[in-house]
Formats: structure tokens, C-alpha cells, sequence
């Protein structure tokens, strides 16, 4: 089954792009926004985050908020902001974060392809961030939040792509992060018919990061063909906008934890309590704290930093071959949010949080010194290779398991709807 194709994109003009680019609208809430987009117009949080357009009294999900988003894209349009290609392209998007890079592919990818599980997904979705993105969607007539997906390296694509990133590129500049980002596109079909033909010899793809979207675009897809009395299948909503990632050049750091309370307990008898099941020993800072490792923890609780690393009784107890309960957030789940905790669904218990990893040791403790939870749990990153194992086995991870850094930019590239 084809899985990507060419598309025409709606796309900033090269001047406007460094403005235009914005943050995934998942990463930063409604006040981070408004205080991002203040004093520039052309912030693309106005199309992928409109509730920093409306009052605030408008809830994010009321339907004005879409309409509005709606609006501002259409602005967009007719003042020449973005402008759409004339023909289908494929589009080359590198980031470089520090001394890591990565080299993705811009497409859009069959919505069948996912549905009949050639687009592996590895988590659950909610329904109301999946309404939010249906109702996005349906209203802006546009998918203007990439899926993040990865497949196995290949060299053969790898070399095609290598041959597009020698030329000038269309964007290039570095965001508020120190990030650099750099945009490519490509107008030789020859080339873009063998990175499609390339692609074609790949089994599957994985959803790294952009459930809800991609759930969404499929929910999408079936509500336009409802009132589309001429369905063909060709239509551009029977696909979705993806950047696609080598496995190997994917960066995924640790996603932590911060605990409201102890239930019940004090810092020494939960202390106690970890040490029937971990080797437990006092450090002097996170950085000695910080897990160098699968299947280690860290542990900061009023002022005090702990290495933890399960004893022979726990990795006794783990079943090596399942690749949800071998996850460092499984045996967290299991040995010490459940028994000790009482934290049974880390989906919706309130008395915890997550912390990405981009925020470092220092955020967990600011957390915890701030008074409003009482610890914090540092975990070691999840690879990619478990995620693909995962999804491989038709398997779920736990939530919140994974970090991807750097973030796609949203606004670089837009994919209309028919």
C-alpha cells in the first residue's frame, strides 16, 4: 500500500516565515500563547491556537474559537501571507538542536494506510483533544499541525535526501530556543518520484508524536466523504500532513514526574517502603541522581535527591518479554505509583503531573520546593526501538512515556482540504 505522497502546500513567503513559525499548539497553554503572539501579527499561533484571539471568557473549545482560527487563516491567505504551490512537492525539513540534527521528510500519508494499521500508533487518544482537532480541522478546511512519524533508516532514502540538503534552502533561521531551522523545496519531479518510489519499499511508519491529529484527520476524512456524493478517494482529505524521521536521527528525552503527596506516608517511611523493592542511596545533587540508565530512578523529596535501582527481588518480577511491562514507566507504575501511591491511572489522577525533559533536574526541583507537590520521580528516556516494539506488538505504552525534542514548527507548511 502507497503510504506518502506530494502535495501542494500553503506556505509563508520566505521574508515572513521566521515570523510565521510558531510552537505546536500542544506544547503551550492559552496565556503562554497570547503572551508569544502579542506584538506580532503574524504568528501562526493565531490559526493553530485562536483562543488567544477571542475573549476569555470563550472557553478553548467553544466554537467561535475554531471560527476565529477559520478567520485568521483566510486573512493569511488573501494578504498573500502564505500562498499555496502550484503543483504536488515534496518538502525537506531539517532542525538542529546543539549537536543533534535530524533530516524529515514533509508529506501526506493515506488515512487508509493508517486505518488498516500500516501507520502504527503505540498510544490511546482522548476524546476531547480528538473532538478539538476534528472540529479544527473541519472548520480552517486545513491540517496545519504535522504528525511527527519515523520509520526504520533506510540508506537509499537517506541518499536521496542527502542530494535535496546541498542546495540553497527555502527557509532558514533559528527560533527563540537556539533551534535552527531549515526548509527545503523540491522541484526536481525526478528526484521526488524516486524519494516517493523509495518510500514505497518501506513496510510501515510509526507515530511518533501527533495521535490526536492523526485520529482526528481519519474521523476527518470519513465526515467529508459523508458529503461528498462523488468520492473518489483522491481527495487531498483522504490524507494527513506528516514529517517523516529516520528511526536512528529521533531524539527522545526523559518525560518525569511530580507527586502531590505521599499517601500518607512520611519521606522516611516511603523511603523505607521503596527499599524492599530498589537499592536506595542518598546523593548530593541531581546530577549524581539523574538516571545513566534503563531501569533507574531519581527521587527528590523535601530538599533530598535518591538514586534508585531495582534489586534482584524486582528484576526478578519483571517479565523481559513484554515490551510495555519491560518500560522504566511500567515498573515505576507497578512498583511505586500502585502499591505505594495509590496513583492507579496516571491519565487522570490529579495528584500527578509530568515534566518534559527539556526542562531539566532544576524544574523537578522547583516543583517540589515550591510547595505545591511534595516529590518528584527522574526517569531515563524510552527509546525509540521500545516504542517500535511496542507498536510492532500492537501494544499501548503507558502515558506521557515519551519527549521528542526539538518540536516541528507549526505554520511552515499547511495542507488544504478539498
Amino acid at each position: 500500500m502507497k503510504l506518502i505522497k506530494p502535495f501542494r502546500g500553503l506556505r509563508p513567503t520566505r521574508e515572513k516565515a521566521p515570523s510565521v513559525a510558531s510552537h505546536p499548539y500542544d506544547v503551550i497553554n492559552r496565556e503562554e500563547a497570547t503572551l508569544i503572539a502579542k506584538g506580532n501579527p503574524l504568528s501562526f499561533l493565531h490559526v493553530n491556537k485562536p483562543e488567544i484571539d477571542v475573549d476569555k471568557s470563550i472557553e478553548a473549545f467553544d466554537p467561535a474559537v475554531y471560527k476565529k482560527g477559520s478567520e485568521n487563516l483566510q486573512k493569511f491567505i488573501s494578504d498573500g501571507t502564505l500562498r499555496q504551490d502550484g503543483k504536488d512537492r515534496f518538502y525537506v525539513y531539517k532542525q538542529v538542536m546543539g549537536s543533534h540534527e535530524q533530516i524529515g521528510l514533509v508529506a501526506v500519508a493515506s488515512v487508509e494506510a493508517y486505518e488498516k494499521g500500516f501507520i502504527k500508533k503505540h498510544e490511546f487518544t482522548r476524546p476531547d483533544k480528538e473532538d478539538d482537532r476534528v472540529n479544527h480541522m473541519d472548520e480552517l478546511g486545513a491540517q496545519v499541525g504535522p504528525v511527527f512519524l519515523t520509520y526504520r533508516a533506510d540508506t537509499d532514502i537517506n541518499d536521496l535526501l542527502d542530494r535535496v540538503i546541498i542546495s540553497a534552502p527555502e527557509y532558514d533561521f533559528i527560533a527563540d530556543d537556539s533551534t535552527q531551522h531549515i526548509f527545503w523545496v523540491i522541484d526536481d519531479a525526478n528526484l521526488s518520484a524516486a524519494i516517493e518510489a523509495a518510500f514505497e519499499k518501506v513496510e510501515c511508519l510509526y507515530v511518533a508524536d501527533g495521535h490526536h491529529r492523526s485520529a482526528a484527520a481519519s474521523r476527518v476524512k470519513h465526515l467529508y466523504k459523508e458529503r461528498n456524493d462523488n468520492h473518489l478517494g483522491s481527495e487531498s482529505y483522504n490524507f494527513f500532513l506528516v514529517v517523516l524521521f529516520p528511526h536512528n536521527q529521533m531524539q527522545i528525552l526523559d518525560y518525569n514526574r511530580i507527586i502531590k503527596d505521599l499517601n500518607g506516608l512520611s519521606e522516611e517511611e516511603f523511603v523505607s517502603a521503596l527499599k524492599g523493592k530498589f537499592e536506595v542511596t542518598l546523593v548530593t545533587s541531581s546530577i549524581e541522581a539523574k538516571p545513566a540508565k534503563e531501569r533507574e530512578f531519581g527521587l527528590h523529596i523535601n530538599g533530598n535527591w535518591y538514586c534508585l535501582k531495582p534489586n534482584a527481588q524486582l528484576l526478578a518480577a519483571i517479565d523481559d518479554n513484554d515490551p510495555v511491562k519491560n518500560l522504566d514507566v511500567s515498573i515505576m507504575q507497578e512498583f511505586i505509583l500502585t502499591p505505594l501511591l495509590n496513583i492507579r491511572d496516571q491519565r487522570i489522577d490529579k495528584r500527578i503531573d509530568f515534566v518534559g525533559g527539556i526542562r531539566g533536574l532544576a524544574e523537578l526541583e522547583k516543583k517540589v520546593e515550591s510547595g505545591d507537590w511534595r516529590a518528584a520521580i527522574a526517569l531515563f528516556a524510552t527509546s525509540i526501538e521500545s516504542l517500535m516494539a511496542i507498536a510492532d506488538a500492537n501494544e499501548v505504552m503507558p502515558p506521557k512515556s515519551t519527549w521528542f525534542e526539538p518540536k516541528l514548527k507549526s505554520g511552515l507548511v499547511v495542507h488544504m482540504l478539498d
